[in-house]
This record gives C-alpha cells, structure tokens and sequence, in this order.
C-alpha cells in the first residue's frame, strides 16, 4: 500500500479572527475545527497517517480538541506558515519519509473524502495536485475606491487544500524555497518547476478566517444533520453513610453520600442512558456491567464521555441536554453553575446547550423521606440522515 501522510498545518495564532482562543481551536458543531479536520483524514481509506503541526503555546488546546484520537506527537511550527510546513516535512522524514503527503489546513474543517480521493489520484500521474475551485465572481481592480479595470477570470481558480505532493520532490522544494515568502505549497511546487494539477474541490471546502465562516460552516453542518432524535433516561441511587454526593459531575458536601459501584453519579448515569436511548446502543450497564471490577468506584464521567464520543463517530453532534434531580437534600441551586460548566466539558459542547433543573416530591415516595435520589434526563442528538 502507498503510504501516503497527512499533514494537518495548525500553527497559526488566527489573529484576524478577534478571538483569544486560535480559530482552530474554536467549537464547531460540538467539535473544535481542528478536529473535524484531522478527522476528515483519519477516516479516509487512503490516508495512512495524520501529523499535526501546531505552535507550542497552544498545547493545551491541542490535547483537550484531539482527546481520545491516536496521534503522533504534534510538530511545532515556525513563524510563518511556510516554515511550519517544513517543519512537519522534516518531521516525517525523520520517521521514515512517506511516499505521498497532503498538506491540509487545519481551519479547513469541511473538506470532503471525494477532494481528498481526487487529489490523491492525481499524485499518480503528476508530483504536485491541489484541490481548487473555478473563480465565478467577476474581479475588479481598484485604486482609491475606485474601479480602474475589469479582469478577465478565464482560468483562474481558487487554491484549496488538501494539496498533494510526492514527498521528496514537496520536501527538496521546500529546502530550496528556505529564503523565499509564498503564500501557499503548490507555490512551492511551481518554483522548484514541478508540475501542478489542478483538482476540483467540493465549493463547501470552505477556510475559516472570519466569525462568519464559523457561522457559515455550523449551518453546512447542520444541514447534514437532519435525523434529530430524542433519549431519555432515569436512575436511582441510595444514601449511605458518607460525607459527600457527585452530582452531574461536581463533588457536592452532604451528610450522606450514594451507594453504587461506580461512583454512584445519578445525574450522569441519567444522562448517559439518555444519550445511549437517542442513539438506540442500549444503556449503561451494556457498555459498563456493574459485575465489572473494572467500574468499582470509577468515574462516572468517563461514561457520559464515552457516549457522547459514540455520537461523535456516527457523524452526529449534541444538540442539547436536560437533566433534572429529585432530592430533599442536598440544595442543587448553589452547585448548578458549575454542573452545567462540567457536564458540557465533559460532552464537549456549549454550557448554553446544558440544563440543569431540580426538584423534590413534596415529602412523598423514597426521596420524599431522604432515602435517596433520583434522577431524569433527555438529550437531543442530530445525526446524518442515513445514519443507523
């Protein structure tokens, strides 16, 4: 099989976006942008590899958007986009250089498998092939404001990514081009003389530069996702001795705590039915038996995680969560803040698409008299409509 990597180029700061979090890191239907983009690669059935190229001050963000994906370590980047792709080419040399590489984007989290297959195909009958799309605006240059003159656009196009290269020729020709300032890899390609294929790319491939291409990219998403289902669920834990309960996340003090083997979180185990319900992949005790040593006392985070990653791998996104607690005690109202911020950290999605609610049963049933608590929750997932 030809080995063929690609290298996913995200080190820039994204100053134009007005932002302090870098535009690759921003959410994006639930995922940061970079990871769609990594994303579109690791699933595609050519693509043997994905390397990142990052800017080191942006690690910690780097690990929270790619957490759960197995990844070589990331590569750090340089001052100029140019240098950071070189960068990650010296990189893969080091690893053993690859027959192929396609250098994406990292805020290009659109791109589609049928580009990227194209591009591919390319590379078999020429070095240099780059995803692009045919200029249908009419230009205008300007001086003062001013229309001076209409340009022709027969021919032109707009440069895309991915842009493929066979790896040797892409890596001497960044070597040679050290000096130079171009703006783009196929650039490159065409200084070292190399032939350079032009590919139709899908016209959603869009570049994220703007809020309003982050606005623009959520709707194309969206559209996609038209299977919107609904799950809920409910669970029951009992008091016993203990000076704390977890609740939807957040260690809350109380003169007793819940028993469970995990730790008896009622909110989140709740939850995560909820969301296994939408999807229709069981329930918890399916994914995490009780009669498991494994569950003893564990976190039961990593169970509402784990649901909201199967979401995730079948092209879905959470739209929104609602959770409501049935207790006596203890007062939810003073620790809702910081449930909400936790659960949508661990589900990775907007606080403002997280709801938390609680309320008692006026003295009645087993809550009624503090023998526990109960626990009720929905959740809303939209999936691609073919999905299962």
């Amino acid at each position: 099989m030809v080995a063929c990597v690609a290298l996913i180029v995200a080190a820039g700061r994204g100053a134009r976006f007005g932002t302090d979090i870098p535009k690759q890191y921003l959410p994006l239907a639930g995922q940061a942008v970079l990871r769609r983009s990594v994303e579109a690669f690791r699933r595609h059935p050519r693509i043997t590899a994905v390397r990142v190229v990052i800017s080191p001050e942006h690690r910690h963000l780097y690990d929270q958007a790619m957490a759960g994906l197995d990844l070589p370590e990331p590569v750090a980047g340089g001052a100029t986009r140019q240098e950071s792709v070189r960068n990650g080419l010296e990189a893969l040399k080091a690893d053993g250089a690859p027959d192929l590489v396609l250098i994406h984007d990292g805020a290009r989290p659109l791109v589609d498998g049928d580009t990227i297959t194209r591009v591919v195909d390319a590379l078999v009958e020429v070095p240099a092939a780059i995803a692009a799309t045919p200029l249908a605006d009419t230009l205008k240059r300007e001086r003062g404001g001013e229309v001076v003159s209409t340009i022709d656009r027969m021919g032109l196009w707009r440069a895309r990514t991915p842009q493929g290269f066979r790896f040797l020729d892409i890596l001497a020709a960044h070597r040679a081009a050290r000096s130079l300032d171009l703006t783009d890899d196929a650039a490159v390609a065409e200084e070292a003389g190399l032939e350079v294929r032009l590919v139709q790319s899908n016209p959603d491939n869009l570049k994220v530069t703007h809020a309003y291409d982050l606005a623009r990219a959520e709707r194309l998403i969206m559209a996609e996702l038209s299977d919107i289902r609904t799950g809920t669920g409910f669970d029951v834990h009992k008091f016993e001795d203990g000076d704390h309960v977890w609740l939807c996340g957040v260690k809350v003090p109380h003169t007793q705590k819940l028993e469970g083997h995990s730790d008896a979180d009622v909110g989140l185990h709740a939850l995560t039915d909820a969301i296994l319900g939408a999807i229709c992949d069981g329930d918890i005790g399916t994914h995490f038996p009780p009669s498991d040593p494994r569950w003893k006392g564990a976190d039961s985070s990593q169970f509402l995680a784990h649901a909201a990653e199967l979401v995730r791998a079948r092209g879905g996104v959470i739209a929104h969560v609602d959770v409501t607690l049935i207790c006596e005690r203890p007062k939810v109202g003073p620790h809702r803040p910081a449930m909400v911020a936790r659960m949508a950290e661990i589900l990775g999605i907007d606080p403002g698409r997280v709801s938390v609610k609680a309320t008692t049963t006026e003295g009645l049933g087993f809550t009624g008299r503090r023998e526990g608590i109960a626990a009720q929750a929905a959740a809303t997932v939209r999936l691609p409509f073919s999905a299962g």
